[in-house]
């Protein structure tokens, strides 16, 4: 039995059973101290019993502090995860406990994003990094008892499917302004996403050691390449126009001063296999700005490139290499897709390519 007992205006009910930990907990009424008592004891005679203390105990900002210091710097996007965990530290919601919080609390929390006209992949992405607080707390923290809120409610479907691609004219007009921008690996960065079919965080982390011409190949080693989900195959076939780039770029590096051997098959072949370091010499976010202004420039006249995303260029690459005839598991050797149904959304075939085949 629960031994429940005045003090003051409240009540305060404990339980003692042998083979748990002793509970208590104060209510200002009789009759919840009462209901409380009489739901975990139940829980225990059932063998359902978890301990809530901590859960009760522990606020949201306490956990994502936690969290912060022991999951997300084994995260991929360390940056990215701080970003999402500052933001949900300014919310209101950080001050309740765990136990406290429900699926309605996040639910508001969704809509008033969607009011303030956030994109639904944002939005998916912030109920996210919480969601994985709350098994993480469940399973690794000593929270059995606590319950997911956010299984309880309706998740953002996350971002579109996109089917834009280059149109025609628009890979000249934008490889002449990526030329004239200043940044000479900008118009090189465009063609090589073109061609190689490479993420942004991939391309530009390309770098000398792993170029071989001879054998027109692009090895990258273990841990370059990346996590399941966005995976990177080890060999890359390039073509005869990426190797062209490459070697461009090689001679890019040659004016930066940079120290180069020259192979000794003449004075105009550089030989990539004897540089060190990255093959850009340049950031993502530096080329990623210059993109941003030149398709600002660009739109000027034809408002339709605003449509154009850098990430788009890959879903232009998966579509050229279908169209050069590739079967979809070669295709998918070089992309870097581990599901047919992913490699489908990046790729948008032109109705015009196919009319050959059609006869």
């Amino acid at each position: 039995m629960a031994y429940i007992s005045q003090r003051g205006i409240y009540w305060r009910a404990e339980i003692r059973r042998r083979g748990y930990k002793p509970v208590y907990r104060t209510f200002d009424t009789k009759h919840q101290a009462q209901q409380w008592a009489r739901r975990l004891e139940g829980e225990m005679d059932s063998g359902l019993y978890f301990d809530r203390s901590e859960s009760e105990r522990t606020t949201l900002r306490e956990a994502l502090g936690r969290y912060q210091r022991e999951i997300v710097p084994e995260k991929r996007h360390p940056y990215q995860e701080n970003r999402r965990i500052q933001r949900w530290l300014d919310q209101d919601l950080s001050h309740r406990t765990l136990a406290g919080l429900r699926g309605a609390d996040f639910a508001k929390y969704r809509d008033q994003r969607r009011a303030a006209g956030r994109a639904e992949n944002t939005i998916r992405l912030e109920l996210q990094i919480i969601s994985h607080l709350f098994e993480v707390a469940r399973k690794e923290w000593g929270m059995e008892g606590l319950m997911n809120p956010l299984n309880n409610i309706r998740k953002p479907s996350g971002s579109l499917a996109r089917d834009r691609r280059l149109r025609l004219g628009e890979f000249e007009k934008l490889h002449g302004l990526l030329s004239a921008s200043g940044n000479p690996w900008a118009a090189p960065a465009f063609e090589l996403v073109i061609e190689t079919s490479l993420r942004q965080s991939a391309l530009f982390s390309v770098r000398w050691e792993w170029l071989d011409l001879d054998s027109r190949m692009l090895r990258f080693p273990p841990d370059a390449r990346g996590a399941d989900n966005k995976g990177i195959p080890a060999a890359l076939p390039l073509s005869r126009r990426a190797i062209n780039i490459f070697r461009h770029l090689a001679a890019i590096a040659e004016g930066a001063d940079v120290r180069i051997i020259r192979s000794q098959h003449g004075p105009g072949n550089i030989a990539p296999a004897k540089l060190r370091g990255r093959i850009f010499g340049t950031t993502s976010n530096a080329v990623i700005c210059v993109w941003k202004r030149v398709i600002q420039t660009a739109s000027i006249e034809d408002p339709e490139l605003k449509t154009l995303r850098w990430h788009d260029l890959r879903h232009e690459a998966a579509s050229r290499l279908f169209e050069k005839g590739l079967h979809p598991m070669e295709v998918a050797s070089i992309t870097g897709h581990r599901s047919m149904q992913m490699l489908k959304r990046y790729t948008h075939l032109n109705p015009e390519s196919l009319l050959a085949r059609l006869g």
